[in-house]
């Protein structure tokens, strides 16, 4: 907090105080999403690699200095981020890529990236002196934000629109959250949550409205960086809803270049479902941005009409990137795929960044010699449904074993290839 230059709006570019609290741009509007912005150079004297051989804090916390929060409770809070970043073995031979990571973002308290958010959120809730916090959420921002908050002794109201999984809706529940299914899309429960949110003076956790929350998702990416020795990935994949995580991940990157702690951005693949990819088609077309239909089973990214539209376009543009939609069928596969050659369990909306990545190769964006870091943002429990339809069922048999014998001698190949 003790860096923070200016909040500068992304749409009419007035600058405002360090100082200031609110979210928008009061004369923009709530389209007017702010930027916060730093004083790198005073910053240099705290955030070096001195700082970082020193640190002992392996989770999130260990971006305090860059990030736009007091952080005093810190130690209250559970322990988000510090996920592991595999080095793919099999996937990579598979998809013919030397250098390609996973960055297991399940590992995180409520399953999901969204924990990075919402741990900033209840902080920035409770020095702000708000005790209630509300959000409008496909799943994960939902569930995050309830056990962030229940951890913390705060309260959350949810809005989700009426096919959010059973398991992020499980979630939620069991922390304690005051749940609204709205019977709608998610742009319904949208809509419900900016209104009461308006009306009751909750803490908007919106993650499209609020510009802590990027601050919060950018550590992914600053852990990334050091996970890598503070050398850049050629090529990050995210997954993409409003935009949120994408202009996290620019942001994150964006620091530590600032910083001179690495030495470029790598180029972002926003990747999208083809059932919901507004971004992808006005990239293809060269327009502006329409609203989408919601079709697809990767409900965390099923958004048809994006919130944080201008910081995610910079993003991509900026970093010289690349937008892609992918089939349901390719999410699906992509599930398979990573199970079966690493053994990480992604959702939908989750792994939709490696059937990007996979598509990007295919159709040679991505070389085989470069290096690439696909971001998997949520555990497969959070949608066991579409879990199972990816998995496929198992044998059913008898408990004899000649039974079991008569099958092993027609599918002895299949068990152990």
């Amino acid at each position: 907090m003790r860096f923070i230059h200016s909040y500068e709006c992304t749409l009419c570019g007035a600058v405002y105080p360090a100082d200031s609290s609110f979210f928008t741009c009061p004369a923009c509007g709530e389209k007017g999403i702010l930027e916060i912005r730093y004083d790198y150079e005073r910053m240099k004297s705290i955030v070096n690699a001195d700082y970082f051989r020193a640190s002992k804090e392996f989770s999130m916390w260990r971006y305090l200095p860059l990030m736009s929060i007091r952080g005093t409770d810190i130690g209250e809070t559970l322990r988000v981020g510090w996920t592991p970043l595999y080095r793919t073995q099999r996937l990579g031979q598979t998809l013919q890529i030397d250098r390609l990571f996973v960055k297991d973002e399940g590992c995180n308290p409520t399953a999901s990236l969204k924990d990075r958010a919402s741990a900033v959120a209840c902080l920035h809730a409770r020095e702000m002196g708000r005790p209630i916090l509300a959000c409008a959420s496909t799943g994960n921002a939902a569930s995050s934000l309830a056990g962030n908050a229940a951890r913390l002794g705060l309260k959350s109201v949810i809005f989700v629109p009426k096919r959010a999984p059973l398991g992020k809706l499980t979630q939620m529940m069991l922390f304690g959250a005051t749940v609204i299914s709205v019977d709608g899309d998610y742009k319904d429960a949208f809509r419900l949550s900016r209104e009461a949110i308006a009306k009751y003076g909750w803490y908007n956790r919106n993650a499209a409205i609020n510009p802590h929350l990027v601050e919060g998702k950018k550590t992914v990416a600053l852990e990334i960086a050091e996970q890598l020795g503070f050398h850049a990935p050629d090529w990050v994949a995210v997954s993409v809803g409003d935009g949120c995580t994408v202009a996290g991940v620019y942001k994150g990157f964006y620091d530590f270049w600032k910083l001179g702690l690495i030495e470029k951005i790598p180029k972002i693949l926003g990747v999208q479902s083809s059932g919901c990819a507004p971004f992808v088609e006005a990239a293809a077309e060269r327009r502006g941005l329409r609203e989408a239909a919601e079709n697809t089973i990767a409900d965390s990214i099923s958004v048809g009409i994006p919130r944080n539209p201008v910081k995610v376009l910079r993003a991509v543009t900026a970093s010289k990137g690349a937008w892609i939609a992918v089939s349901d069928a390719d999410i699906l596969e992509a599930m398979r795929l990573l199970g079966r050659t690493e053994g990480i369990f992604g959702e939908p909306a989750g792994v939709a960044p490696v059937a990007g990545v996979q598509a990007a190769r295919i159709a040679g964006w991505i070389k085989k010699e470069e290096t690439v870091v696909a971001v998997m943002t949520g555990n497969g429990l959070k949608d066991p449904a579409n879990g199972q339809k990816a998995a496929g069922s198992p044998v059913v048999m008898k408990p004899d074993l000649a039974t079991f014998v008569h099958w092993m001698d027609q599918h002895d190949k299949e068990v152990c290839l």
